[in-house]
Formats: C-alpha cells, sequence, structure tokens
C-alpha cells in the first residue's frame, strides 16, 4: 500500500511543455531517496488547467503543484515526499489576495464544473486498464449485455436527453434507434475523433486521458443498432491520442473486452484505427465515411442517410469522442441522473476547450445552462490585462460570436442558435476590446477557404468570393453596396451548399455583421480599424511632448522610417513604415500610439 500517490499530466500540452522529463526525473528521485515503496508516480492525461501547466498533484495531501520544471522534482521529492513540508513556491495560489495554497477541487477553475466526459481525465493512467476498470470501467457493457435489451439501452439514451457533443445537436438515442430499426447483414459504429476546429482539443484530450471509455460506449452502440465492427477515425496529427488508442484497444482485446463472445455472451464487437490526413471536411459525417472507405473526402448527399446507408452503404451511426464519453455514465447512473442536469432541451455537461483572451486557457465541463459570464469571469478568471470583454466565438469557423451585450446568456444548444451562434464541437475562443471583429471574421472564413473539398461551387467559389469582400473592407477599399453584397452572399451559401461546413462557413461573418455591424461601416466609411488591428488602416505617430530622443525606436525600425536627433522628439515617415509595431514595443515612455 502506497502512502502518497504522485500524478503528472501527461496530455499533449504539458509533454510539450517537459512533462515527461519531471515523470523520469521523479522515478529517478524517488529511487535515490529508497521511497519506491511508498510512493506510486502515475502518469494521467490533461487535468484541464492548461494555463498552468506542466502540473503534478500529490495525494492524499491534493497539494497541486503549477508551472513545474524539471528541474524542480528534487525540491518536491525531498521536502514534500520525504519531510511532509509543501513547496510553497510552486504551490498553486490563486489570486485572490489571501495566498493560501489551494488543492485542484477548491480552485474556482474545477469549482463550478461537473466532469463526467473528462472524470478520469487526469486521475487514470491511460495505459493501464486496470485503472480504467478499478473506476468502474466496462462496468456498463457487462450491464447491457447481461441484464439489458438493445431497445432498453436505446431507450435510456432517449430518457437522458443526450445530444450529439459534435456541433449540431442531434438526439443520440434518436439516431441509434433509427440505425436500429434498418436491417442488414452489417451494420457500423463509427467515432469521428477528426476534431478540426481552430483552437478545439476536447476529444483529443479525452482519447489521451480515458481511452476506454470511448471503446467501451462503442461496444454499447455496436450491441444496441446490432454492428459488430467499429472505426474511430482520428487525425494523424495526435500522435499521443492514436499511441494510447492502439495500446486501449490491444488491452481491450487481450482482456475479451473486444473481439468474440464478450462478457461469455453470444455479442461480438471490435474495433479499428482510420487515421485522417487532417482534412476539415472530413469532420463532416459522409465525408468521414467516403474518407475510411479509402477514397477522397467529399461529402455525399443526404438522404440517404447514415442510418440507411453509411460506411459501405451499410447502415451506419456516427457520435464524436465527447458524446460516447458520456454514455458509460447514463447506463451506470441512469437516464434521469443525467436529464436532471442542464436545461429543459439541452440535458448533461458541455465540454468547451476555453482559449484566447482569457486567463485560465484550458478545459472546462460544465453544466448545460452555466452563463457565458460565470465560464469567462469565474472558471476562466477574467480577461487579461484588465481589458473588457468583447466577444466569445463559439462553434469556430462554423459558429459565430457571442457579444457583450449576451454575457449573461445560458449556454445552451437553442438559445445559442438564436443569437446566431451554435454549440460546435466546444472550441470558445474569448476576444477583448482590442480584437477587430472584421479581422476575426475574416481569420475564421481564410481557414473555410483553405479546407473546403471543393465539390460544390456555393462552397468552393463563394467563399473565396466573401474572402476577397473581407480583405477590401479591411483594406478600406470597399463600398456600403460592398457590405450588402457580402451579406447577400452569405445567404446564398448558406441556402445552396452540399454539407453542413459550406452551409456554417458564412456563420462569422453574419454574427459579426449582426453585432459589429459598426465596426465594418467604421472600416468602409471612415477608412478606420476601431481596434487598431487592420495594418492597411493604420498610421503611427509619436508624441513630442513624451519623446525623449533616445533613438531606441529608430534603431529597431527594421524599415528605417523613424528619424530624428538624440535627445529631441523623433518623426515616423509614414509612407515607409511597415506597420510591424516594433517601435511601440520598444519605446519605453509610451510616446508611439497608432490610430
Amino acid at each position: 500500500m502506497y502512502r502518497s500517490h504522485v500524478l503528472v499530466c501527461g496530455g499533449t500540452g504539458c509533454t510539450s511543455s517537459g512533462s515527461s522529463q519531471i515523470l523520469e526525473n521523479l522515478k529517478s528521485e524517488i529511487v535515490k531517496q529508497g521511497l519506491q515503496e511508498e510512493i506510486a508516480i502515475v502518469q494521467t492525461g490533461c487535468h484541464g488547467l492548461c494555463a498552468m501547466g506542466p502540473i503534478v498533484v500529490v495525494y492524499p495531501d491534493a497539494v497541486f503543484y503549477a508551472q513545474v520544471k524539471p528541474e524542480d522534482v528534487a525540491e518536491i521529492v525531498s521536502e514534500h515526499l520525504l519531510k511532509g513540508r509543501v513547496v510553497e513556491r510552486l504551490a498553486y495560489k490563486e489570486a485572490d489576495g489571501e495566498g493560501k495554497i489551494k488543492g485542484l477541487a477548491d480552485t474556482d477553475f474545477y469549482r463550478k464544473q461537473h466532469r463526467i466526459a473528462l472524470r478520469n481525465c487526469g486521475v487514470i493512467n491511460p495505459e493501464v486498464i486496470e485503472e480504467y476498470i478499478g473506476t468502474g470501467g466496462y462496468e456498463a457493457l457487462g450491464k447491457v449485455l447481461t441484464e439489458m435489451t438493445p431497445d432498453d439501452v436505446i431507450q435510456c439514451l432517449l430518457d437522458s436527453g443526450l445530444r450529439g457533443r459534435g456541433g449540431a445537436g442531434f438526439p443520440t438515442g434518436l439516431k441509434w434507434k433509427f440505425a436500429k430499426m434498418n436491417q442488414a447483414d452489417q451494420k457500423y459504429v463509427c467515432c469521428n475523433a477528426d476534431e478540426g476546429d481552430p483552437g478545439a482539443f476536447m476529444d483529443r484530450s479525452v482519447l489521451e486521458g480515458d481511452p476506454h471509455t470511448v471503446l467501451e460506449a462503442m461496444a454499447i452502440a455496436g450491441y444496441a443498432i446490432g454492428a459488430t465492427q467499429g472505426y474511430i477515425y482520428v487525425r494523424a496529427e495526435y500522435p499521443l491520442a492514436v499511441k494510447r488508442l492502439e495500446i486501449a484497444i490491444a488491452q481491450a482485446r487481450e482482456n475479451e473486452l473486444l473481439g468474440k463472445n464478450i462478457f461469455g455472451t453470444d455479442f461480438c464487437f471490435d474495433i479499428d484505427l482510420r487515421l485522417g490526413a487532417g482534412a476539415f471536411v472530413c469532420g463532416e459525417e459522409t465525408a468521414l465515411m467516403t474518407s475510411i472507405e479509402g477514397k477522397r473526402g467529399e461529402p455525399r448527399p443526404r438522404p440517404p442517410f447514415p442510418a440507411v446507408k453509411g460506411l459501405f452503404g451499410k447502415p451506419t451511426i456516427l457520435n464524436n469522442v465527447e458524446t460516447y464519453a458520456n454514455i458509460p455514465q447514463i447506463i451506470l447512473n441512469g437516464a434521469s441522473w443525467f436529464a436532471s442536469m442542464g436545461t429543459e432541451k439541452s440535458k448533461g455537461t458541455k465540454v468547451f476547450a476555453l482559449g484566447g483572451k482569457i486567463n485560465n486557457t484550458g478545459l472546462v465541463e460544465i453544466p448545460m445552462g452555466t452563463t457565458l459570464r460565470e465560464v469567462v469571469e469565474e472558471i476562466g478568471g477574467g480577461i487579461p490585462n484588465g481589458k473588457k470583454f468583447k466577444a466569445a466565438q463559439t462553434g469556430g469557423p462554423s459558429g459565430g460570436c457571442i457579444p457583450a451585450e449576451h454575457f449573461d446568456i445560458p449556454i445552451d444548444y437553442d438559445n445559442l442558435i438564436a443569437i446566431g451562434s451554435m454549440m460546435g464541437s466546444g472550441g470558445m475562443i474569448v476576444m477583448d476590446e482590442d480584437n477587430c471583429m472584421v479581422d476575426i471574421a475574416k481569420f475564421f472564413l481564410e481557414f473555410t477557404v483553405e479546407e473546403s473539398c471543393g465539390k460544390c461551387t456555393p462552397c468552393r467559389i463563394g467563399t473565396r468570393r466573401m474572402m476577397e469582400m473581407l480583405d477590401k473592407i479591411t483594406k478600406g477599399q470597399a463600398t456600403l453596396e460592398d457590405l450588402d453584397k457580402l451579406e447577400q452572399l452569405c445567404y446564398y451559401i448558406k441556402n445552396n451548399s452540399l454539407c453542413g461546413l459550406g452551409q456554417t462557413a458564412p456563420n462569422p461573418v453574419l454574427s459579426t455583421l449582426r453585432y459589429f455591424r459598426d465596426e465594418y461601416e467604421a472600416h468602409i466609411l471612415e477608412k478606420r480599424c476601431p481596434s487598431g488591428v487592420c495594418k492597411a488602416l493604420l498610421s503611427f505617430f509619436i508624441d513630442a511632448e513624451k519623446c525623449k530622443g533616445c533613438t531606441l525606436c529608430a534603431r529597431n525600425c527594421p524599415a528605417s522610417a523613424i528619424s530624428g536627433e538624440l535627445k529631441k522628439p523623433h518623426v515616423i515617415d509614414n509612407a515607409k513604415c511597415i506597420k510591424c509595431g516594433a517601435c511601440i514595443e520598444k519605446c519605453k515612455f509610451g510616446a508611439i500610439y497608432k490610430k
């Protein structure tokens, strides 16, 4: 029996910051101090609070060490693990003025969360099946195979109110019901782990931190609809997730939890991986299935829907990683348990990847109905540098911006759609007063143009024309007539594109036009970017009263656009200025400004 367990984050973010070396140093220091019989070192998945990584947590003390470096390990072992003294300089303390050491559960970041999909992330070693089983893993699969009929499973999901977490929010139980109704000699269960939205990493973290929960849920789905084969479509840019999935599948087969006669029944089900090349369009269900079939990943017209004719022309269900991660807990705890959380039409919790202008970047899982203000100000720790909240982009390139006027909106599927945004897979990018909303729309549209598969004309050509119009606006070359044409084109593309990705591509433009039209008009009528972002509309100036003539700006200007004598005010030649901002960064007196 170990007296302490030391959990080290082994997710991609912390690994990139040196957590692998921290793990190795811990193991060697434990041996050096003769503590190997008393202290267990556990590599986990992502803890969620990515801004504070690499993270090391010591239990049962519940001490949370943040931003740990490999060279800190010796001190943690000698002081905390050997002598019982917390290393206060590394222990996490919130900026609440009290300076108290906080355990993970006591922090503002975690206090309002309710972790279901992320329940094991940061808790267990994802590469050890026994640790998953120790948390109740595979009990749900055993329960459905020995106590429930396929119809019972589907009814449980219908009663729970679980909706797909991949974007559109279609009822999961209804999707499974349609697939079960269609008779065929072969059916398939697919998992969408492609996750192409900029800023989104929810599915990756589940696969890295708790891969068995997805395998178990897919086996349950196979039993419910009568399928014997599953496929997980995961992007090749997720090497750690792929590695842990491969380990998990091998372990599940070895323990006869995948394969023939699972739990001694006549149910047979197996899972294989298929790696994607990172095409955004392959997040669309029919394009994903086409790619699994070995063809170019392009969407297919619907109907027929995948529940009727999907992978290899057979009835197929497709859900994303987060959706599957909820299912074992729903089976074990009951439909009413899950339905008791959230709002009337959006049950349970939702995972968001919180990024952008926010102090606590990372993964959060909140009950549906939590307000945007709670997410940003309490869980997210607010906007850095005392800046004001301006908007939050949800749903990635397919979503829209939520402006400050809707800061108190309860987050659920229907509320977001009503204000011109959408849940999407769960990316949430926070913006402050320094962000230009025209530039934000342009950023997401650039992504869509690059990722369009090109199969249908409205998306292939229409998004490029939209991009050209936005480019004119940010350069101060557009007219109000161009703005009207842009809006008309948005609706044309929305109504005529073949798949959901093309149909939602105009959303970032439409939502910013709806809430920030004044910024578009300032670019057009005043040839001015109110946020000082669009370079073509900027000019840099030096305040003669503040300038000390130190020459630092002139010496760092790559275009030699600044001139002046020593200890006398300098000037900027805007004809030469390339608007790089180097002068503002170097000026120590705040004498340089842009407008």
